[in-house]
């Protein structure tokens, strides 16, 4: 039983330390600003599918790792059987799934938190999946997380 634990530890551990461990370097600090982020502090992010706007916003707008965020979803028309999950893009973070709730007609929103990176430039990728005109569609939005822009 004690070499149990101590395996599922070690585990634990090497999790942290391989997920998104990057030497910081001075290329990572001077990255070009990625024009194609979301940037919650100008509003709602949009996709558009099939005429369908769909607009994401974040709040706290500056997304910061470990605290509790609300993420709202809003189309421009009827859709049905939305599901939302939260990935990171350029590296495994685990998958979050969020859970949503229509809080008024075409608008659905859902609470979630997801972990720091220490490379200090942590991309996370927002995964719709839903129905519209009877056909499944998928929107992805890309953020940075604690954006103190």
């Amino acid at each position: 039983m004690h070499k149990f634990i101590q395996i599922i530890i070690f585990n634990f551990f090497l999790m942290f330390l391989t997920a998104c461990d990057r030497p910081q370097t001075q290329e990572q600090q001077d990255l070009p600003i990625d024009e194609t982020l979301c940037e919650f502090t100008e509003g709602e992010c949009y996709q558009e599918v099939a005429g369908l706007q769909v607009g994401l916003l974040i709040d706290p707008v500056d997304t910061p790792s470990e605290k509790p965020l609300i993420v709202t979803l809003k189309s421009s028309q009827a859709i049905t059987n939305v599901s939302m999950r939260i990935e990171g893009r350029d590296m495994f973070m685990g998958v979050i799934p969020v859970t949503l709730s229509e809080i008024q007609n075409n608008s659905y929103q859902g609470s979630l938190i997801f972990g720091s990176c220490s490379s200090n430039y942590m991309v996370w990728t927002v995964i719709v999946s839903f129905n519209y005109q009877q056909q499944p569609r998928t929107l992805m939005y890309d953020f940075l997380a604690d954006n103190d822009k």
